[in-house]
């Protein structure tokens, strides 16, 4: 049973000064595997994504040049990486990664990906280390090819996630829930259905507090049928962008909050990595451990 999306160009090599968003994914990887949390067999390593899956997501003008290289200085500074062909390889096998994930969710009540979140990415711009949304892909997927109607994106990173309310703003099919901290990147915020913009500053208990509430209100509002959970490690107090004061013990019970939701409702449940920007990052390293930690009991065996 493979349920994990994992591959070694998740780490793709940066330029000194890029790094540091990257390195967490083989160290996530190989800590699962150290602490014992699961197996190698419980990895698969995904394809590169057929092209034919990003329309309907992202716009062809966009995608078009983004995989023939040819977007312009502006668009590439935007998001944050200098563009090369491996680049695009690792996304798209991240949007695999979490295609892959989706379904083996549907077969086994929860599937992951080692890497991806990669909300800032809209349908014709990429921003903030995001060029294809990976999850928007999977739901667009799953909405399609699957049969399945009724989906909600739950986006718990510390940044709104934008590019997903801008590719769903139009379907009322695939909802996005997205809690964030108010003041932080992007500045200029999209619109989800449902939007919670947090202060800076906010500690667990509040943060925990409003969380359960709007589950609540979810889970009688939208009664999905698939789940998609975007588990940023950048609320994190540690973090040198977040501006949260969540500690990891509060990570691991917004993680239960949303597992436990998605056990209530008796639906499948596809969890991306997203954010995570400590200085140390072994503190990231473990919030996302616990994620694991908390969702492999979802697992139908």
């Amino acid at each position: 049973m493979s349920f994990i999306a994992w591959h070694p160009i998740f780490k793709h090599p940066l330029p000194e000064g890029h790094r540091f968003p990257m390195r967490k994914y083989e160290l996530l990887h190989d800590r699962l595997l150290y602490k014992e949390i699961v197996e190698e067999e419980d990895f698969f390593s995904p394809e590169i994504l057929d092209v034919k899956y990003l329309e309907g997501v992202h716009d062809k003008y966009y995608y078009q040049r983004l995989l023939d290289l040819k977007l312009s200085s502006s668009e590439i500074r935007r998001t944050g990486f200098p563009l090369s062909p491996q680049l695009v390889e690792r996304e798209l096998r991240i949007a695999e990664g979490t295609i892959q994930a989706a379904e083996a969710a549907m077969n086994y009540g929860v599937g992951f990906n080692v890497a991806g979140g990669t909300h800032h990415a809209g349908s014709n711009w990429g921003e903030g280390f995001c060029l294809l949304n990976d999850q928007a892909i999977a739901a667009h997927y799953l909405w399609k090819y699957s049969g399945i109607k009724k989906i909600l994106i739950i986006d718990l990173d510390v940044h709104q996630g934008n590019g997903t309310a801008d590719i769903f703003q139009n379907n009322s099919d695939i909802l996005t829930f997205s809690m964030h901290g108010q003041n932080n990147f992007p500045f200029k915020k999209g619109k989800s259905d449902f939007d919670v913009g947090l202060p800076d500053g906010t500690e667990g208990t509040e943060y925990l507090h409003v969380l359960n509430k709007n589950l609540k209100h979810l889970s009688q509002s939208v009664n999905p049928e698939f789940v998609f959970y975007q588990a940023g490690a950048d609320v994190l107090q540690t973090d040198k962008l977040g501006r949260l004061q969540l500690t990891k013990q509060d990570c691991r019970k917004r993680d239960r909050a949303v597992f436990d939701f998605c056990k209530k409702l008796e639906v499948p449940v596809q969890v991306s990595m997203g954010g995570g920007y400590s200085e140390q990052v072994s503190n990231i390293v473990d919030v996302h451990c616990q994620t694991f930690k908390e969702g492999l009991p979802r697992l139908k065996l």
